[in-house]
């Protein structure tokens, strides 16, 4: 059964022993677009506990039935091509939510078997490894009844499979072992194939970073009849692998009316520079605002989001060499910038309101850049004392949004038509 190099690389990260050959993590998420493998993948971990790590029971679940019997059909396949293993096969069933293979007998009698989640809820589930497809829609009661079916086991393994879970979507499970394994709890791996929002949408090589099979299962043809066939969000969840952490409430900005705001071919003139940078500097952002023909205010971003923010001074210096010196620093950024002048939370309020304001007014248009329609799409008020600021649900980047109020509200309140906004 040949594996693609990606397939590969998941089996060998989730699947180190510690000292005692227990296995390092117990939960092992996989989130990458569809098409790319992971059914194939299943099934290799499948037959590799039965032949290899002597397994005594391992379950294939899905949360529907057609989509368990797509992974079923797969594991046949492989069993019928290959006819030394069909040979040890002692116990077989078919019939649909009664799916089973059993591989020799009594006391060393191993099974796989097919669960539809919709049909036996999470009843069932004990197992030495568990594969859970369609993870993004495994609820938070369903995962309660899971896990601990697993605790009896010596040494089990849950695996879940899925794709970046849609607004609608009840993902609890899928999003709580990301979330544990982003913030290093022990236990877990992760792995997700995903582009960045400041990758550009239509590059083939962002289509190649975010499907590891691209090339192989995915076609440069299958990737342009979904770029050309889908909008940005639906693009960067389906296709990217991006996860919109915060779509599962409203956001800051109106996204019907931002959407109306584009103009991607605008003519730059006196433009004043917002910079913003994560708090962990991971990533930090340049945008510029200027005064448009009939008034109203452009954005635009080009390629200043890059990641951490060693990058930011020697850019800084170039871009103020050549429009202006007008610098405010936000508190938490001391030391980025040399010549700064700090601005305080107030500055802040104003900046993200006013760009809130120039939204609903239709007085702002911008480049449909995927950066910063990211960040728009993260974005969520949060009160601080009497006023309110922009801030992200879970670990999206704002800081193109960030730096793009810092510009229009230095645009609006710049002495001169040039000057500088910079925060974080």
């Amino acid at each position: 059964m040949p594996l693609d190099e990606w397939q590969e690389y998941a089996l060998e990260a989730a699947m180190g022993e510690r000292a005692d050959g227990r296995w390092v993590s117990k939960f092992v998420g996989i989130s990458a677009p569809r098409q790319n493998g992971k059914s194939q993948l299943i099934v290799a971990r499948a037959l590799a506990g039965v032949l290899i790590f002597g397994e005594k029971t391992i379950i294939i679940s899905a949360h529907e039935t057609d989509t368990a019997r797509e992974v079923w059909r797969r594991l046949i396949d492989v069993v019928e091509a290959n006819p030394t293993l069909e040979a040890r096969v002692t116990g077989r069933m078919d019939a649909i939510n009664r799916e089973f293979l059993s591989f020799g007998s009594g006391m060393e009698k191993q099974t796989i078997k097919l669960k539809a989640r919709r049909v036996s809820g999470g009843r069932g589930f004990s197992s030495d490894c568990l594969l859970l497809d369609e993870a993004q829609i495994l609820g938070k009661r369903a995962w309660g009844s899971i896990v601990p079916t697993m605790s009896a086991r010596p040494n089990p393994q849950l695996w879940l499979f899925g794709t970046p879970p849609t607004p609608d979507d009840d993902a609890f499970a899928f999003s709580r072992v990301r979330e544990s394994a982003l913030k290093k709890k022990p236990r877990h791996t992760w792995l997700e194939w995903a582009a960045e929002p400041a990758d550009d949408f239509d590059a083939p090589e962002t289509w190649a970073k975010a499907n590891p099979a691209f090339g192989v299962r995915i076609s440069y043809e299958a990737c342009a009849d979904d770029r050309a066939a889908m909008d940005d969000e639906q693009f960067a969840m389906e296709r990217l692998g991006m996860w919109a952490d915060v779509n599962s409430t409203r956001g800051a900005i109106d996204q019907t009316l931002w959407a109306n705001l584009i103009d991607t071919k605008p003519t730059i003139a006196a433009p004043v520079f917002g910079i913003a940078t994560a708090p962990d500097r991971s990533w930090s952002a340049i945008c510029a605002a200027w005064r448009r023909p009939d008034g109203s205010v452009q954005l635009l971003l080009g390629d200043d989001y890059r990641r951490d923010a060693t990058w930011v001074p020697a850019r800084y210096a170039e871009l103020k060499a050549r429009y202006g010196s007008r610098v405010l620093l936000d508190h938490a950024s001391k030391g980025l910038v040399a010549d700064a002048t700090e601005t305080t939370l107030t500055d802040r309020a104003k900046a993200d309101n006013a760009l809130s304001d120039a939204v609903l007014a239709g007085t702002l248009r911008h480049g449909n850049e995927p950066a910063l329609n990211t960040a728009v799409r993260a974005a969520r008020w949060k009160t601080s004392g009497e006023t309110r600021v922009l801030d992200a649900k879970g670990d999206v980047d704002i800081s193109p949004l960030r730096a793009a109020a810092l510009a229009l509200h230095g645009l609006t309140t710049a002495p001169t038509s040039s000057g500088w906004m910079v925060g974080v």
